[in-house]
């Protein structure tokens, strides 16, 4: 429009009004900077999100890698620990094979070599225990718990059925692993007893 030809009307307030719709205008100049802050927002908020999730996933790493650290060092013993049970099997069973009654009839050297051999089987225990390796509890008549204890046969016995009746062989775990389950007789209730 040329504002100096006399045939034109002049603009009116209400057709500039027109001019500021989308086209051009002030009011148009305003939604490029709020449409440029809602996505700063955006990407803002999405890289908030982001180092968030890193920051749990770093977390999570560094307690799975503390956890298999763990689990290294008590379990690093684990075959060293198994072959020697049957060590300490053997010194248990050398000091049982003694009867109590005869003890008293052995000579001095005899009675001293024997508390020798107790003691090198306390000593062995307690080093095991020192490096997480710690023996089953399988008294008679404690509870048969079938992940710590191995049934090989089934007896009459005072105890309740279902419970350990005799001990054959000690069982041992290391940490919250079972190195090796008690050979055990799990009772069969009082039934056949005399």
């Amino acid at each position: 429009m040329n504002q100096n030809d006399p045939g034109q009307p002049a603009d009116t307030p209400e057709q500039g009004a027109g001019l500021a719709e989308p086209g051009g205008g002030p009011a148009h100049e305003a939604n490029p900077l709020a449409e440029a802050l809602a996505a700063a927002e955006k990407e803002r908020d999405a890289l908030k999100d982001a180092v968030l999730r890193a920051l749990a996933e770093t977390d999570n790493v560094r307690k799975r890698a503390n956890r298999q650290i763990e689990d290294a060092r008590l379990y690093a013993v684990e075959k060293f620990a198994r072959d020697l049970l049957n060590v300490s099997d053997n010194l248990t069973r050398a000091v049982d094979s003694v009867p109590e009654h005869s003890r008293g009839l052995m000579t001095e050297a005899v009675r001293t070599a024997l508390e020798g051999v107790e003691l090198t089987q306390k000593e062995l225990v307690g080093v095991l225990a020192r490096h997480g390796v710690t023996a089953i509890d399988a008294a008679p008549g404690s509870a048969f718990d079938p992940a710590l204890h191995q049934a090989v046969t089934q007896i009459p016995s005072p105890h309740p059925s279902g419970s350990v009746a005799q001990l054959f062989q000690s069982g041992w775990r290391i940490g919250e692993r079972t190195l090796r389950a008690a050979m055990v007789a799990v009772s069969a209730g009082p039934g056949g007893l005399q």
